[in-house]
């Protein structure tokens, strides 16, 4: 794998919009309030409150329960949930998505945070969470090996990372996403729990679809052949359900608050970043 564009990442730096809450020990501030080092402010008690958070000088003088709110340290754990499917070994598909996923580590590897690579086709191959470049390049080095094969079961995916990450986590989903529309909506419900950024990794020929004549077409993921004649009518019909099927996915992640791009293997790996990273959740220093 080719990772130059590393050195144009370290301008970006990584940011949560909804609270993290792992016990690892980060250099970020989260937004998870108790106790800390940091007073923010008071607020009256509720109900299920812990005792200890009260602060008794405050009831001595007003006789009501106020809680002193302080800002935890916690750190942000990124997950990168990377589609190993036979469909992502079409036309360098799965080079660009690996691409994309070692980037993302490396972010964390910047700021000392950690972050798991995760495969997944039928199921969940879920990687470690772990700390260190010395992990990234051994990470990097497991990509290269990795041959895209088998089919997606993309909600069942979800259920199990859901079931196996309990804690709120920044989660980067790349895919192909050319999967059932509706177990794809599912899947993202499922993941947006979490700070979440969904990347579609088509290739041109997918995108643009310029085909034409007699032609033959395998599913990756099935082996089964298909025979046929693209005319410019199918043409038109095959762009028309595949902008039907992204602006569904896309109007989900806008309903979740969770940010979708699509790109083509063919722009520039930091073009690609450069959109991700300057509207999703990382701030530009």
């Amino acid at each position: 794998m080719d990772t130059e564009f590393f050195h144009e990442l370290e301008r970006f730096s990584l940011l949560v919009k909804k609270r993290v809450s792992t016990a690892y020990s980060g250099g970020r501030k989260s937004l998870r309030f108790g106790h800390g080092i940091s007073p923010v402010g008071y607020r009256e008690y509720r109900k299920g409150d812990d005792f200890k958070l009260v602060d008794w000088k405050v009831y001595g003088r007003t006789e009501k329960l106020y809680i002193r709110e302080h800002e935890e340290e916690r750190s942000l754990v990124v997950h990168v949930l990377l589609d190993a499917s036979g469909s992502m070994g079409y036309e360098g598909k799965f080079t660009y998505a690996s691409r994309l996923a070692a980037g993302f580590a490396y972010l964390a590897t910047l700021e000392n945070e950690k972050y798991a690579l995760s495969l997944f086709c039928k199921r969940l191959y879920p990687g470690e969470p772990r700390r260190g470049r010395r992990y990234l390049f051994q990470a990097i080095d497991g990509l290269d090996r990795t041959m895209p094969k088998g089919g997606t079961t993309f909600d069942l995916v979800a259920d199990e990372f859901e079931i196996q990450v309990k804690s709120t986590s920044l989660v980067v989903l790349i895919s192909d996403l050319l999967g059932e529309t509706d177990e794809i909506v599912s899947g993202i419900y499922r993941l947006s729990g979490h700070d979440l950024i969904v990347a579609q990794i088509l290739a041109p020929a997918e995108r643009d679809f310029r085909f034409g004549g007699d032609a033959k077409f395998v599913d990756l993921e099935t082996g089964v052949p298909l025979v046929t004649r693209v005319t410019e009518e199918e043409r038109r019909e095959y762009l028309k359900r595949l902008d039907d099927h992204n602006s569904r996915i896309a109007a989900t992640c806008n309903h979740v608050g969770a940010d979708f791009f699509s790109f083509r293997t063919d722009r520039p790996i930091f073009d690609a970043f450069s959109e991700m990273l300057s509207r999703a959740v990382v701030w530009k220093n």
